[in-house]
């Protein structure tokens, strides 16, 4: 049987860090994000999908999508939001479950589908365990504004255009607390990973 851990949090709340953790203990990772980049790569139907709705305007010289043209064109713009995700989330999806299945199929113990929009983008059923890696506001603030050079309002724009922490934590099975050292994370990883493999046996 096979344990499918949803990994996500909060922009700038570690997530990443993690997901790292999962890995080197030998747990392999879906990650959502990669995927995002693979279907939208040149000659793939979401890219031509993409600029017959949306203009050539967001594609590099080469040819590539110009992710950050694009997301000025759908940032505070639900409609334009909408249509880019009707686009791309089903292509997403589906690549996440076949992801899932193989793993299955292999009778892999534990899998993290490392996802950032996890919640908004209701991949609850497609999970074991939902797994949130939550930071106080203000470190969450300080470290995007560290991390991508914002103003604060600018990082709390940022922070506001995703579900908030406080939701995802709401509807998490297992928070992990990452405003500590990173050691104190680390062990919090390897408390839930134990408990996983002690519930499959």
């Amino acid at each position: 049987m096979t344990t499918v851990i949803g990994l996500t949090g909060g922009i700038a709340s570690g997530k990443s860090t993690v997901s790292k953790m999962f890995a080197t203990a030998g747990i392999p990772i879906i990650d959502a994000d990669k995927i995002a980049h693979e279907v939208v790569a040149p000659n793939t139907t979401a890219l031509a999908d993409i600029i017959s709705t949306f203009g050539d305007t967001v594609l590099t010289a080469t040819g590539q999508l110009d992710r950050h043209k694009l997301g000025n064109l759908v940032f505070n713009n639900d409609d334009k939001l909408a249509e880019l995700n009707a686009i791309v989330q089903p292509v997403i999806r589906k690549v996440i479950r076949s992801r899932i299945d193989r793993f299955k199929s292999r009778n892999t113990p534990v899998v993290v589908l490392d996802a950032p929009l996890l919640l908004e983008q209701h991949y609850e059923k497609d999970v074991d365990l939902i797994v949130v890696v939550s930071v106080p506001l203000k470190i969450q603030q300080a470290r995007l504004m560290a991390r991508d050079n914002l103003s604060l309002a600018e990082a709390n724009e940022r922070i506001e255009s995703q579900l908030s922490l406080a939701n995802k934590v709401a509807k998490a099975d297992v928070v992990i607390d990452n405003s500590q050292q990173l050691e104190e994370t680390r062990l919090q990883v390897v408390n839930l990973l134990d408990k996983v493999r002690q519930t499959a046996d």
